[in-house]
């Protein structure tokens, strides 16, 4: 097939290799030879089976069944290589040993058709382990050629769009994925082996609970009542501990409507367990045995490098305090203070300030200090225990600090890997704590709890104490196998279709284009400004055209988006904009925005802001509406406007 055949697709509504392919297909089923009738194929062995087991196996009959990834020609001589679910084959494949119609055929297949090979194992002359076939048949014809040199994917959008091929062309993905289906299997197995029994609970929920996050809404039409996607699994387990199943736990998807970043996808897989008559320091045993002895089974090491640290899993992870890591991170001592106001004061030193939903409390201040200033810095396994009552609506008190509760966090690379408690059993101070998540939720937190009035009529039969964990299973998995993103590790990840970032299609000459009737008539706009700005008070704002190489959601702000910009500099700046009502990251990147780029630092979150994007901000019926204004791509990073 020559180079004629290699057009994009783009250039005709179907290319010329696919209508050279349908034609092959055609041309088959013409002559009885069909392959989408053919219904099994008993493969003997696998490709691993033969070049592992050679000695063995060297001639015998053997039957093989994959996916043609390569042909080489010789005349009456053919060799290709042969992928199925262990690795590659070499096939050999010659006129006089099928026959010449058979052969005839064969040659006719295209790389990545499956087919099933009859043969005797041997090794050529150049001493490459072959199956010699003795029958071939066709068992899938491949109507789309595979990635050109079968180098793979390499735009990570269509390898997560895919999947599909981005399994066939790189092995390392497969590798991905089989590790993380082991890892599942290992932790079933270290769970069952210790007398916990798997359960199951329901996604859709009459309310969100088990959790701080923003639900996906759904419609329960028999019923005709709104209905939650599960944010956890966690109150409905802590049911069955009241029913007196003492050690439960569920692998199970989990649903939140929030940013997609390279730690987060819309949905996810955790595992929850609880374990009756155990609290927070079990549960942390438990955790650094599973990790540690994960790594150790199914690496064969302790070792790994992720995100750009090396990182040691040996069992002996250090446990401190969140007031104690602050202390040792940031210098700030909140156990030596116990006035609200002086640790919201303490906090406001180092840049810290509360949102405007917290209570200004020191179990508050406390937690956001660590989340904006010690977090990033945990990179080795790390245990931050006892967390304040402020932020843990489900976790029991400390009965030395009531401020306080029996909860910690794992955290590897800046990242929380899992999160437990001393769960609480007291049916009281639980429904005192749901009721100030609905004053939470009615001051605009979107993310804080619902009353579980059925929750709190469990507890009030009496729960044993009980020690809870949930685990993050793709963040484990990334740790595992070393990769940055979370959509590298699911199969599926949630991709905006392709369909809404298409342009649209431009109007067929002869058709005269129809301008698009925008309605005006209810736009508030700001009035202008009466004050004049001399003009070299303006130029000193210095607007540039920026492109957005990455976009992700602020932890912790329902509002901030955090742009990483190329402003032509060569080196990225970091501008944060309270955006997200309006945009979901995923759809910014790429874009041309503009921004002002002499602005001094301002820290947000904990971040640094260095700049400013411009955005076009109008009411519609009382309604504020936002733009974010963004150009023509052609400008190039850092041109300058006038």
């Amino acid at each position: 097939m020559g180079k004629k055949n290699f057009q994009p697709e783009a250039e005709q509504s179907l290319s010329e290799i696919l209508q050279i392919r349908r034609d092959k297909l055609t041309a088959l089923q013409e002559a009885g030879r069909d392959p989408f009738t053919v219904t099994k194929y008993t493969a003997t062995h696998t490709a691993a089976d033969v070049t592992d087991r050679f000695e063995e196996l060297e001639g015998q009959e053997v039957s093989v069944a994959g996916r043609l990834m390569s042909k080489r020609g010789m005349g009456k001589v053919s060799f290709c290589d042969l992928q199925d679910k262990s690795g590659r084959v070499q096939l050999y494949v010659r006129k006089d040993l099928i026959g010449e119609e058979e052969y005839s055929w064969f040659k006719k297949c295209d790389i990545g058709d499956i087919v099933g090979v009859k043969g005797e194992v041997f090794k050529t002359e150049k001493g490459q382990i072959s199956v010699r076939a003795s029958e071939v048949k066709l068992l899938a014809k491949s109507l789309r050629p595979l990635p050109e040199k079968f180098h793979g994917l390499t735009d990570r959008e269509t390898r997560y769009r895919q999947r599909y091929v981005d399994l066939i062309v790189n092995p390392d993905v497969r590798k991905t994925f089989e590790l993380r289906s082991k890892f599942v299997k290992y932790l079933r197995d270290f769970l069952d082996n210790r007398g916990y029994m798997e359960v199951e609970t329901p996604v859709l929920n009459t309310i969100s609970g088990g959790a701080s996050a923003r639900p996906f809404i759904t419609h329960h039409n028999t019923l005709d009542l709104d209905m939650y996607m599960r944010i956890a699994t966690e109150l409905h387990l802590k049911r069955l501990i009241v029913g007196g199943l003492e050690r439960v736990y569920e692998v199970g998807r989990i649903f939140r409507n929030e940013g997609m970043d390279p730690k987060h996808n819309p949905e996810f897989t955790t595992v929850e367990l609880y374990e009756a008559y155990a609290d927070f320091n079990d549960m942390m045993d438990l955790f650094e045995a599973l990790l540690s002895g994960a790594a150790h089974d199914l690496l064969g090491t302790y070792e790994v490098d992720w995100m750009g640290e090396h990182i040691n899993l040996a069992p002996g992870w250090p446990r401190l305090t969140m007031a104690q890591a602050v202390k040792q991170y940031v210098g700030l001592d909140f156990d030596a203070v116990s006035d609200d106001a002086e640790a919201v004061a303490m906090a406001k030193s180092v840049g810290v300030e509360l949102a405007e939903t917290q209570d200004p409390t020191w179990g508050n201040a406390l937690y956001e200090v660590f989340d904006q200033k010690v977090e990033e810095q945990l990179i080795q396994p790390t245990f931050i225990t006892m967390h304040p009552v402020d932020v843990s609506p489900l976790a029991k008190r400390s009965p030395s600090d009531p401020r306080l509760t029996e909860r910690f966090e794992l955290f590897i690379c800046h990242s929380e890997m899992g999160n437990a408690f001393s769960e609480l059993n007291d049916p009281i101070d639980q429904k005192e704590r749901f009721q100030k998540q609905v004053e939470m939720r009615d001051k605009g937190d979107e993310e804080a709890g619902m009353m579980d009035t059925d929750y709190v009529n469990a507890l009030e039969y009496g729960m044993p104490p009980t020690g809870g964990l949930g685990i993050g299973i793709d963040r484990c998995v990334m740790l595992l196998t070393g990769s940055d993103s979370i959509r590298d590790v699911i199969l599926f990840p949630t991709m905006k279709p392709l369909d809404l970032e298409k342009p649209a299609p431009k109007a067929a000459a002869a058709a005269p284009a129809v301008e698009e009737k925008i309605d005006f008539s209810n736009v508030q706009i700001e009035p202008l400004f009466q004050d004049q700005v001399d003009f070299d008070t303006f130029s000193k704002s210095d607007f540039r055209a920026v492109k957005v190489k990455e976009c992700e959601a602020v932890k912790k702000s329902k509002k901030l988006l955090k742009f990483v910009l190329d402003d032509g500099t060569g080196v990225d700046r970091v501008i944060l904009s309270g955006i997200h009502d309006y945009y979901e990251p995923d759809e910014l990147v790429g874009k041309t925005c503009i921004a002002i780029t002499n602005l001094p630092p301002r820290s947000m979150m904990g971040i640094d802001s260095c700049g400013m994007l411009i955005s076009a901000i109008h009411h519609e019926n009382g309604e504020e509406k936002l733009h974010l204004l963004m150009v023509d791509p052609h400008i190039p990073a850092g041109a300058k406007l006038y």
